[in-house]
């Protein structure tokens, strides 16, 4: 697949719904166990899990092509526009570290929502009782696996219509569903005053916020893999992976104020943070696309 292809996009996003296959069964096999019999025993199941992820790629390295070395090229300077390419992907590690901030509360602050402000009573006509709070963290992961094939598809047809949306825009509607999301859980914790809200809220919050996420993330991983040098492309991703780990921190300082602020106006301000990203990276569109070649 050539650097320029269209597909591209829609290629990483396949290979995202994999990523997230340990994310979904990691809350109901782990918080499960670790609910009901002592978290000891979920993060000893963690660590088994762990162990066979690893022997997979053991028995399974083989069967991968053998790199070709370029020696030559590695030793080639970086033309101009490998600059050009390496400064457009860090302008975006700012806004996309902030993503990654706001979006990593739903581990953070949302866990604590589900457990202590959640009303998960649910009676289905196959299953009646209360969501277990580790079982919110598989609502994102499940929905990976549900959204992915429509939103490729989705951009499949945008692109026979040459309307697929650019990738910087892409990006910046992730950051934007993000902020909706949080605006969502703002009216919830509005609505629902000192109580409890029902469970639907964070429903409603997993579906937007997840949808988001594949306007972001596997796009982002794209743009890398179509910008970096050939030459420095395995450090250049490890360096777009370290906005998640920045990111994380960020997300940690940002969940301090969860008990000093009003939930409501916690919401707000992860909306406003995640919309101030959005609104960054779509300033970036038209600087960039000659670089992007889009």
């Amino acid at each position: 697949m050539g650097r320029a292809n269209p597909r591209r996009d829609r290629a990483y996003s396949i290979f995202y719904v994999g990523i997230n296959l340990g994310a979904f069964l990691a809350p109901l096999v782990c918080g499960t166990l670790g609910e009901a019999a002592g978290w000891h025993y979920g993060f000893a199941a963690a660590g088994v899990g762990m162990l066979i992820g690893l022997a997979i790629y053991l028995l399974a390295a083989p069967l991968l092509p053998a790199d070709r070395p370029t020696p030559a090229a590695a030793r080639t300077p970086l033309t101009r526009e490998d600059r050009r390419a390496l400064a457009a992907l860090l302008a975006l590690f700012l806004p996309v570290t902030f993503f990654w901030a706001t979006y990593e509360q739903q581990g953070n602050t949302l866990a604590l929502w589900a457990d202590t402000q959640t009303d998960r009573t649910i009676d289905l006509l196959v299953w009646s009782g209360e969501i277990p709070t580790t079982w919110f963290q598989a609502f994102n992961p499940f929905m990976i696996f549900c959204f992915t094939p429509l939103v490729v598809s989705l951009w499949g047809w945008q692109a026979r219509r040459r309307t697929e949306p650019s990738t910087l825009t892409k990006m910046a509607l992730g950051c934007f569903g993000v902020t909706a999301s949080n605006l969502l859980m703002a009216l919830a914790a509005f609505q629902a005053g000192g109580g409890k809200a029902s469970w639907l809220w964070l429903f409603g919050y997993f579906v937007i916020i997840t949808i988001g996420e594949l306007y972001i993330s596997p796009i982002g991983l794209s743009l890398v893999s179509k910008l970096a040098p050939a030459k420095i492309l395995s450090m250049m991703m490890g360096v777009w992976l370290a906005t998640s780990f920045t990111g994380n921190f960020i997300a940690g300082y940002l969940g301090s104020f969860w008990s000093q602020m009003d939930k409501a106006h916690f919401f707000l301000m992860i909306a406003a943070i995640a919309g101030l990203a959005g609104a960054a990276i779509a300033a970036f569109n038209r600087p960039l696309r000659a670089i992007l070649r889009e």
